[in-house]
């Protein structure tokens, strides 16, 4: 019997309470209460089902199709917010428990997220937000498509982990962590490289040539905001330079060159200064 999973097992014996189920490999028992139990249904016959555990953690079969099953990805509601954790409706009749420590950020009731099911240490079946194990590697795409994709976790060393259309995994790396990127936010990014195992590489960005003009008004703009100047050079810390304008320091350099060439700025001693 494979908890989590929608199987066939057959019709064993009548009990008041429904009827049990047996594997055919191991002749393992599991009840499927009497609600459940198809109409016209005979012993020896194979019924579809799905396991899960019941209240006090005993093995229960089901004819309900859940909403997610062991291994996938999904989207559910969170119906309660608990003491352990939040509660999300799988379309079952026990809630699907989601563990504080599962979480990547905090969830409300009402949130629909991105969850994946898996059996904890107990032998429970709960959801997890650590999609990464979960996400597929075989995916349609080839670098410079466009896609969409939802921000699950973020990582100080390696960037934004995405889900691509929800079941695909990918990753804006660090360096490409450009703006206000936040975990649950869907975004439209670009492919700009595919691994050998098939994970993919996302920009949030066009390619530099595309962006420079773009980059160059906003710098423009943020410099009119502050009073004509930067009080920096394109020699400032990284840091620096993606607080203010929210670019790199490679596109800082490249749009602050436009603005030269076309006499837009000049470069002093200690800062940046618009020229009319």
């Amino acid at each position: 019997m494979k908890l989590g999973e929608i199987q066939k097992l057959i019709y064993a014996r009548k009990v008041e309470f429904g009827i049990y189920l047996k594997d055919s490999e191991d002749g393992q028992e599991v009840l499927l209460p009497g609600k459940q139990v198809p109409p016209n249904a005979k012993i020896g016959d194979e019924i579809q089902v799905f396991l899960y555990k019941d209240s006090s953690d005993r093995n229960i079969a089901t004819t309900k199709t859940p909403l997610i099953t062991l291994g996938q990805v999904k989207r559910l509601r969170v119906i309660q917010e608990a003491k352990i954790g939040a509660f999300l409706d799988w379309g079952l009749e026990k809630d699907l428990l989601l563990p504080f420590r599962e979480q990547t950020y905090p969830v409300k009731v009402g949130d629909e997220i991105l969850v994946a099911l898996y059996v904890d240490k107990t032998g429970r079946l709960c959801a997890t937000m650590k999609l990464y194990p979960y996400l597929s590697k075989e995916h349609p795409y080839a670098k410079d498509d466009r896609v969409e994709g939802y921000v699950y976790e973020l990582s100080k060393n390696f960037g934004a982990f995405v889900a691509v259309d929800d079941m695909y995994s990918a990753l804006i790396p660090q360096k490409e962590c450009v703006g206000n990127i936040k975990v649950a936010q869907k975004i439209n990014a670009r492919v700009v490289g595919i691994k050998e195992d098939g994970k993919i590489d996302l920009a949030v960005r066009e390619k530099a040539y595309e962006m420079i003009n773009s980059d160059s008004d906003k710098l423009i703009e943020l410099m009119e905001e502050n009073g004509g100047s930067f009080p920096f050079t394109d020699k400032a810390d990284p840091e620096i330079i993606r607080t203010t304008t929210g670019m790199s320091k490679n596109e800082f350099k490249r749009a602050i060159g436009h603005l030269l060439k076309i006499r837009r700025v000049k470069i002093e001693k200690d800062g940046i200064l618009l020229l009319p």
